[in-house]
């Protein structure tokens, strides 16, 4: 029944994210907003939405390791997994400027990550910190959007689309909807990855970083494979990247100020390294002919598989 209801909750979350996401695009449309804006501020925060409650929820009922095991972990799987596969699929084409910028920061904000971490804890003022970089980095990309990229993608004006017609009764009634869904999505999540940890002797680190993140990822592997089938694949790695970036400045930095959250001495000698590592072998992967193919993506997913195996 725990794993019943663990699996409904991520349905419910992952749902509630997208409804969310529906209502606010639709909201902003009604208010003028420009499908740029709107594929950078909305569609971008709701789709990280999940990842936030789940963290939050978990950091407030005491359970730490379940916070930064969501981000840590989601990360590895964005390069690892949801890349690796989609690379499986259909080349993705790496722009120059994915290199010079959107690598470069992710590089920047990992190790800033690390280095936060480096004492047992993420207080208040780091979390003010890191939200202080997101609002920053979110106005960068507002000032140079559709110059290249994060801030030159498509969502935005697929998500103008899809909602347009809706009334403001809809659009109202999505967005509550949404926030509801991921509240009591979050809950089933947390409490019943919790009673599996304690029930089979699994540590809270191991699932937050395994069940949870892999979960809440889902959106970002689905969508990738998806692009990678229409080979519409040049957009995928800005994506990736992006997410990474606003795992942690956004998801982390929000958590922290609400509540300060412990990382333990497994995380710092264990996950954070290979968060790095897999963040780092990037740039040689990025850099072979411009493009991650079908070796580059095996490479990936057969270090997220060896991931997994030192960690089960």
């Amino acid at each position: 029944m725990d794993y019943i209801l663990l699996g409904l909750g991520l349905v419910i979350l992952l749902y509630g994210g997208k409804i969310l996401v529906d209502g606010a695009s639709a909201i902003a449309v009604k208010l003028g907003m420009s499908a740029g804006l709107i594929g950078l501020t909305i569609v971008a925060f709701g789709t990280s939405a999940p990842e936030l409650l789940v963290s939050v929820n978990a950091a407030l009922k005491g359970n730490s390791d379940i916070s930064i095991g969501n981000v840590v972990g989601s990360n590895i799987a964005n390069i690892g997994m949801v890349l690796g596969l989609s690379g499986l699929f259909y080349p993705i084409l790496i722009r120059k400027s994915t290199i010079r910028f959107d690598y470069f920061i992710t590089v920047l904000v990992t190790l800033l990550f690390y280095a936060i971490s480096y004492n047992g804890i993420i207080g208040t003022l780091e979390g003010v910190l890191l939200f202080g970089l997101f609002i920053a980095f979110n106005i960068y990309l507002f000032r140079n959007t559709g110059q290249g990229g994060l801030g030159d993608n498509t969502e935005g004006e697929e998500e103008v689309e899809h909602v347009k017609g809706y009334s403001w009764l809809v659009a109202i009634s999505l967005f509550f909807g949404g926030i509801v869904g991921l509240y009591f999505g979050s809950e089933l999540l947390v409490n019943n990855a919790i009673k599996i940890s304690r029930e089979f002797g699994v540590s809270e680190r191991v699932i937050g970083v395994t069940i949870i993140a892999i979960g809440t990822s889902l959106p970002e592997l689905i969508t990738s494979i998806m692009a990678a089938l229409a080979k519409k694949t040049d957009m995928a790695i800005g994506n990736i990247l992006g997410s990474n970036i606003m795992n942690i400045l956004s998801i982390i930095g929000i958590t922290a100020i609400i509540k300060p959250i412990e990382v333990s001495g497994e995380f710092l000698s264990l996950d954070y390294l290979w968060m790095i590592g897999f963040t780092l072998i990037l740039f040689p992967l990025m850099r072979t002919k411009m493009r991650i193919s079908f070796i580059e993506g095996l490479i990936l997913v057969i270090g997220y598989g060896s991931y997994m195996y030192f960690l089960l």
